[in-house]
């Protein structure tokens, strides 16, 4: 499932390697178009699986807290 969108492909990619240091699967969409187009037209879609968005939640809250 789309746990969030982005404008920035680099902050998606950030918030993944933080899911994935924690173990937990992701993977990014639109990454190449969010790159080619205009921001806002294409955006970045972290996914992960429907089991694990609640833990990704916690993880990308707490290093917003940070």
């Amino acid at each position: 499932i789309v746990l969030r969108v982005y404008d920035s492909v680099n902050e998606a990619e950030w918030h993944r390697s933080l899911l994935e240091g924690e173990g937990i699967w992701s993977m990014i969409r639109n990454e190449i178009m969010s790159a080619i187009y205009p921001t806002g037209v294409m955006p970045a879609q972290l996914v992960v699986r429907s089991k694990d968005k609640s833990k990704a939640e916690e993880i990308l809250e707490a290093y917003a807290s940070e």
